[in-house]
This record gives C-alpha cells, structure tokens and sequence, in this order.
C-alpha cells in the first residue's frame, strides 16, 4: 500500500526527490500539462517544473503560445508525472494564474543565454517557414544582446497551477494498482481516500 501523507504536497516531495535522484529518470521535472480550449477542444504537451511547492506547480512560456492562449481562455489545467522505472504516476488537477513580473524575471535570469536569446526569437507555437528563418531570427537577436544583459521578453511569462485535487499512483501486478486520492477541503485541509484501480 502507499505510504502518504495527509498533505499530499510532503508525498510529493518525497516521490520527487526519489524521481530525481533516480540513474534511469533524466529529468524527475518532465510533466504532461493538458489544457482545454475556449471551445472545449483538449491538448497535451510536456513542460518542465520550475517550482514546486505548496503554493502549486510552475511553468514557463511565450504568452503567445497556444498553451498559454488556452490557459487564459479557461484557466483549468491538469499536471501527469510518469516515473515509469518507479512504477510511480502522479495526477494533478487545478487552476491556474500568471506569476508575479518579479518571479519571472528571478527564474529567466536563471536560464542558460541560448534559452533566454530563444525566448526573444522564438514565436511559439506559430508556423515556421524553415528552420532558415529560425536560426536568423536567433542571430539576429544574440547580435542586439551583444555584451548585454538578455531581459526576460515582455510576452514571456509563467504560470503557476494550484491543485485542488491530486492522486498518487504505484504499479502493482495484476493491474491491481495501489491508488491514493486528496481532494482540497479547505486552504489548507484536504481528504485523502482510497480509488478503485
């Protein structure tokens, strides 16, 4: 049977210290965001976790992007962790808001100086001619940060998902697979029960 907290934020703490510190999991931050659009049409794509903690779940984008586009017309979202040489799976499910102009920028300081000129010449998620057009994009934008400190794009920002629901999955034969839920209650109670597999 798992072994869980009655704060299912100190579980995955402890789940994702063990994912990160796993030889065979090459990023414990890789995560599944699925989004829905103003029309109720669904999407999926991985994002990488900057920040955990028990304020929610951070990723970063271009505002331009179709999942930030998505986020901002329904603000409802769903994480999926899947550390499959732990047999673990974690599922997340909230709402999101944009982070402070400060937290962005603190974090996007952070980023190596390649990723920071990508953020400028990038525009996510729009279609691309040839990677041609890309890589002048990139030059031409390194050109103008020359000696100078790369800011972080005024369309760049994060979002920071608060779960309000959460459950932790382990791989057990059978397909008889231990299933704990939590559900938010209150700011800071939540109820934790046990799923069918």
């Amino acid at each position: 049977m798992i072994k869980t907290s009655t704060d299912p934020f100190e579980t995955f703490a402890s789940w994702y210290r063990d994912a990160q510190c796993h030889p065979a999991i090459p990023d414990a931050s890789a995560v599944n965001l699925a989004t829905v659009s103003s029309s109720g049409a669904p999407s999926s794509r991985m994002v990488l976790i900057k920040d955990c903690s028990s304020d929610g779940f951070v990723f970063y984008t271009n505002l331009s992007s179709r999942k930030a586009g998505e986020l901002k017309a329904n603000p409802n979202a769903a994480l999926c962790f899947y550390w499959a040489p732990l047999g673990r799976q974690i599922r997340i499910e909230g709402r999101v808001i944009q982070v402070s102009g400060d937290e962005a920028d603190a974090y996007f300081a952070t980023r190596p100086i390649e990723s920071r000129i990508g953020a400028w010449a990038s525009r996510q998620s729009e279609e691309l001619e040839s990677r041609k057009i890309l890589a002048g994009r990139i030059a031409k934008t390194a050109a103008r940060f020359a000696g100078r400190t790369v800011s972080r794009p005024p369309f760049w920002s994060g979002f920071r998902l608060t779960p309000d629901r959460m459950e932790f999955w382990t791989n057990r034969s059978g397909r008889l697979h231990d299933r704990v839920g939590f559900e938010r209650i209150a700011a800071d109670r939540w109820r934790r029960f046990l799923i069918y597999p």
